[in-house]
């Protein structure tokens, strides 16, 4: 069987990823205020009553339910990458990142026989509830035409989009998962280079929310890697 190269458009899908590692992503949050208690005396030594000053955490203050991302390449099943991206090495190739607590992301990619399939699990950690809602509702405004997934995390939705180039298609899946203040974002697409055809939407989408799925289930049980 011959080699075939990879068409312009699958070319470029490894641009976004690429840009992603050079950029990074920093987030900060800031400083927890601690109670303070004060004992008081007077001068001539006699004891007066004592009081306690507390400081009250503004709402920007309260804790986070997610303080770091799990392992990304470890989030999916390996019978979930095989069935998803046949060939693939299960192991996945995680993206460098400036900050490994606030955002991993894992590829796994695979060309067989004319098939070819690219899965991306990313995992984004917020300083709060409202950031993480404010980058969603960001996300959903721009990739119209998709629906909500129903059961998945705090807010999900996904969307499937057909692009053509040189005569050859690629079909792309995105499901965007809202949980508490992380994002957790599944990017997944394919092209048969002997037909020029791409697989079905139905393939495409599910493959796209069993894959966030696991994800969603690894950051909930704080997987560390």
């Amino acid at each position: 069987m011959r080699d075939l190269p990879l068409p312009l458009a699958l070319t470029a899908r490894l641009t976004p990823i690429a840009v992603l590692a050079t950029a990074g992503w920093v987030l900060s949050s800031g400083p927890q205020a601690a109670p303070q208690a004060a004992e008081h005396k007077s001068a001539a030594g006699g004891d007066k009553p004592r009081t306690r000053t507390v400081t009250v955490p503004s709402a920007t203050q309260a804790s986070r339910t997610y303080t770091t991302s799990p392992a990304p390449c470890t989030s999916l099943a390996a019978k979930t990458i095989t069935s998803l991206v046949p060939g693939a090495k299960t192991a996945g190739k995680e993206i460098p990142s400036t900050d490994r607590t606030v955002r991993r992301t894992c590829s796994w990619n695979a060309l067989k026989g004319y098939d070819y399939r690219w899965l991306d699990v990313s995992f984004e950690i917020m300083d709060s509830d409202q950031q993480a809602q404010k980058s969603y509702q960001e996300r959903l405004s721009k990739d119209s035409g998709g629906g909500t997934v129903p059961g998945l995390g705090d807010a999900a939705y996904s969307v499937v989009n057909l692009t053509t180039e040189d005569k050859q298609q690629t079909r792309e899946g995105e499901v965007v998962v809202r949980i508490a203040n992380a994002l957790v974002v599944v990017t997944y697409n394919g092209s048969d280079f002997e037909t020029k055809k791409a697989p079905g939407t139905d393939e495409i989408n599910k493959g796209a929310i069993k894959a966030a799925k696991e994800a969603v289930a690894a950051l909930r049980d704080g997987r560390a890697g």
